[in-house]
């Protein structure tokens, strides 16, 4: 069966790398503080169409704009890619649209679940690269694209390969890899609009600082969401052919692992925290000629 073929293929030297950093680090908690009923409410009952999907993640997502909580970044994304999977769906672009319902309601699920569990503390319910993201984004320290990748991470690179094994892959499996493939073009179309969203609502120097360090949109190509999307069916193909236990319990360590390798690679990146410093004050809309001055004066004070 395909799943014994690919098991070897999970072992790539790049995942190998992300679970070493991952076994190496604490994911790290939240700062304590007491949930938030309201959104704890918006997050209790399982979503049930594509629609209500939409619906209730735009409504969350304007409580944490609101609230100055920088969640809202991750699903200010995410929102925008639902609603053009729901028009890719309504516009027939899919040849099992049922599954693929069915695959974006899943997929939120994931999602749904561990904002809950996070916002009630339940942290040892709350998958590691969903800590390391939520925990990040609470603290509102890091960037914004930091909140971004690390949101994208976690729910691509760690919830998409159990929604696939969810909503099954067989019967007609090559048909619902096309439709599982097709949904990378309906993603690649959004990159720029993401950016112009992320800018306007959240951080309007971002454009000064693709100028600096390369498009929003390339970095996120080197983020791999295509490849993490290809990583997650051959997780799923695994998951759902090999029949050996032992097998399938270290094939669930090393996605969780490898995702919050990532997670905490992204968190911490190896670039100076002078850098970092000032690539936040760039992204909140200072000039960027100003920024760089004094990014250059610390470097040469040997400032941190």
């Amino acid at each position: 069966m395909a799943g014994y073929a690919t098991l070897p293929r999970l072992l790539d030297a790049r995942r190998l790398r992300a679970a070493g950093l991952a076994v190496r680090t604490d994911p790290s908690a939240a700062p304590p503080r007491d949930p938030d009923p309201e959104l704890v409410a918006a997050v209790t009952a399982p979503f049930d169409t594509v629609d209500g999907v939409l619906d209730r993640l735009r409504e969350l997502e304007d409580r944490l704009r609101a609230a100055g909580d920088r969640r809202a970044v991750f699903l200010t994304i995410y929102t925008r890619m639902t609603a053009a999977v729901r028009d890719a769906i309504d516009a027939g672009r899919f040849d099992d649209p049922d599954w693929m319902r069915r695959y974006t309601i899943t997929f939120a699920d994931y999602y749904r679940r561990a904002f809950r569990d996070f916002e009630r503390g339940a942290l040892d319910a709350v998958p590691d690269p969903w800590i390391v993201a939520f925990s990040t984004a609470v603290a509102g320290s890091a960037l914004v694209a930091q909140d971004a990748f690390l949101g994208v991470n976690a729910h691509i690179n760690y919830d998409l390969a159990l929604t696939l094994r969810d909503v099954a892959i067989d019967p007609h499996r090559r048909r619902k890899r096309t439709d599982h493939d097709r949904i990378d073009d309906v993603l690649a179309a959004l990159i720029d609009a993401q950016q112009v969203a992320l800018a306007d609502l959240y951080a309007p120097g971002i454009d000064d600082v693709d100028a600096t360090l390369g498009r929003f949109d390339e970095a996120l190509s080197l983020f791999s969401i295509t490849e993490g999307r290809a990583w997650a069916w051959r997780v799923a193909t695994v998951l759902t052919d090999v029949r050996w236990g032992l097998a399938r319990r270290a094939v669930r360590w090393l996605l969780r692992t490898t995702a919050t390798g990532d997670a905490v690679f992204v968190r911490s990146p190896p670039i100076h925290p002078a850098i970092l410093s000032t690539l936040r004050r760039a992204e909140a809309g200072r000039s960027l000629d100003d920024v760089l001055t004094t990014l250059g004066d610390r470097l040469d004070a040997g400032g941190g």
